[in-house]
């Protein structure tokens, strides 16, 4: 589960498709340090995370679109740039794998693992700021005050 996720994290920053912009590595990481993407994977894998400039990665992710969403947080340097790609360092993995990123949009893009464009996750820009507590006020209500948690949580890199 947690190679599945370091997998889809890391594509976050990295599929060819008609029309799309590629993003070399520095451009990669500079449009998606610090901003939340939601994401949509072609096996049905689906979630929200943001990736770190210093190449950490908090978000929460459903595996195939199925069972409970898990939050996962991977270390500072999973995600860096070597030579000409941008590659993810995980311990257990026998290989480094390598990341393609199309921008489809001004807060879009397609990544997949470099060579297998077959396999890509659509990527999402979403609003960074932290979700409100919606409620109604009840004069005479004698049941509490209900706080839900949002899905994602934010995390400063500094």
């Amino acid at each position: 589960m947690f190679v599945r996720f370091a997998i889809v994290a890391a594509v976050l920053v990295l599929a060819g498709q008609a029309g799309a912009e590629t993003l070399p590595p520095d451009t990669a990481r500079h449009f998606i340090a610090g901003k939340l993407f939601a994401f949509n994977c072609v096996d049905g894998t689906r979630g929200a995370g943001r990736i770190y400039s210093d190449g950490s990665v908090a978000g929460n992710i459903q595996l195939r679109g199925a069972g409970e969403p898990r939050y996962v947080v991977l270390p500072a340097g999973t995600l860096q740039i070597k030579g000409q790609a941008y590659c993810a360092s995980l311990r257990g993995l026998p290989f480094e794998p390598c990341f393609d990123v199309n921008r489809t949009d001004e807060q879009s893009f397609r990544g997949s693992v470099a060579g297998l464009g077959f396999a890509y996750c659509d990527f999402t820009h979403r609003d960074n700021r932290p979700a409100t507590v919606r409620t109604t006020w009840r004069s005479r209500s004698s049941r509490p005050l209900q706080l839900i948690a949002p899905v994602v949580a934010t995390h400063d890199a500094n």
